[in-house]
């Protein structure tokens, strides 16, 4: 009886432990399924706020005084921008803000010194870029585009200079310009980075004013300004 039972249990130990070695092997057969990392949703949008720097180019005339100059102040200013990405290289950027600037004349004793005016501009910017992606957290662009300016809230001098030359009315004139662009964008997240941006653009608006006693003239004043940006980046 006893010879029976240890058979009996030998057996059921062979029988549990080849099961056991056959579950192992089917499991080992079987494909192991693992969970698929969440891909984060891309948003193509990003908005800069910057402060920018507006250096113009002293230049300019009119028209009925030879030898006469024109020279535009400078200023700083806030300027927000928005960008697009279409893909993860290209993008529009539209750059708004506004600025205001004195036109002073210069060159001979009739212009020299002349308080010609002052003007606010809106001058909304739109630039296609091209972004280099494949350098860590630093990103350049490159840019090119088109400006529209929009003079609002002239006036003129309305000051003697010494030659007794008086301003007493001032007009520049809305204009389009070509624009460049080159700068970049130093991530130090994913969302948040710095920005160093500087645009080129052609401004040279056509100006018109009337002297004291009603003599018409006319000119051009030409701005070209460099804007020079440094400020944060914000990518949804």
């Amino acid at each position: 009886m006893k010879t029976r039972t240890r058979t009996a249990i030998s057996s059921f130990a062979l029988a549990a432990g080849l099961f056991g070695l056959a579950t192992a092997v089917s499991a080992a057969d079987l494909p192991v399924y693992t969970k698929a990392p969440a891909i984060e949703a891309w948003n193509p949008w990003m908005i800069r706020l910057r402060a920018l720097g507006v250096v113009t180019r002293d230049s300019g005339w009119v028209d009925q005084v030879p030898g006469s100059g024109l020279k535009t102040s400078d200023a700083i200013i806030p300027e927000l921008d928005i960008s697009y990405f279409f893909t993860r290289n290209i993008a529009a950027e539209l750059i708004l803000g506004v600025t205001r600037h004195e036109v002073t004349g210069t060159g001979v004793p009739a212009t020299a010194g002349l308080d010609v005016g002052r003007a606010w501009l809106l001058p909304p910017t739109l630039t296609l870029q091209y972004h280099f992606t494949d350098l860590g957290a630093f990103k350049p662009y490159i840019g090119a585009g088109v400006n529209y300016t929009v003079f609002f809230n002239q006036s003129a001098g309305n000051t003697f200079n010494n030659a007794g030359v008086i301003v007493t009315n001032s007009h520049l004139q809305n204009t389009w310009a070509p624009a460049a662009q080159i700068g970049f964008d130093y991530m130090i997240n994913k969302h948040v980075g710095l920005n160093v941006d500087i645009k080129k653009i052609w401004l040279r608006p056509n100006w018109d004013g009337t002297l004291g006693g009603g003599v018409p003239v006319t000119g051009k004043v030409n701005l070209d300004p460099w804007l020079i940006g440094t400020g944060l980046t914000y990518k949804f």
